[in-house]
């Protein structure tokens, strides 16, 4: 063992007989661990950093979808079939805006929110 190794030991034995330790929220609970089995070993560090930060997994797949749909429409001849397209990429789009609002962060999207105002004029 190299000397930090036995400094923090000394001091968590030393808290754990003050009963620094009684006072933790679950103290006296299990932990709840989080199944990471999904995620590949070597990315999730980054997946729980990311998940702390507040990134949430509809964000990734929402991207994945509009991105998706976005390809689908450069290649799409037909003209019905690009306006559906069309529908369903600006729905994701509000989705998206809806929960970077949520989260503060700005979209630079105003026209969105004018669609997004259309949209409900029209359901009233």
């Amino acid at each position: 063992m190299d000397l930090f190794h036995i400094i923090a030991e000394e001091r968590i034995q030393k808290a754990y007989k003050d009963g620094e330790f009684d006072n933790l929220k679950g103290y006296g609970k299990p932990l709840e661990l989080e199944d990471l089995s999904s995620i590949p070993e070597e990315l999730r560090m980054a997946y729980k950093i990311m998940k702390n930060a507040g990134y949430m997994e509809e964000e990734s797949s929402l991207h994945k979808e509009m991105m998706t749909i976005e390809a689908l429409m450069k290649k799409c001849d037909d003209r019905v079939e690009k306006v559906e397209l069309q529908k369903k990429l600006n729905e994701k789009l509000l989705r998206w805006n809806q929960i970077m609002s949520k989260r503060g962060v700005k979209t630079h999207s105003a026209l969105f929110k004018n669609y997004e105002h259309k949209i409900e004029k029209r359901f009233k």
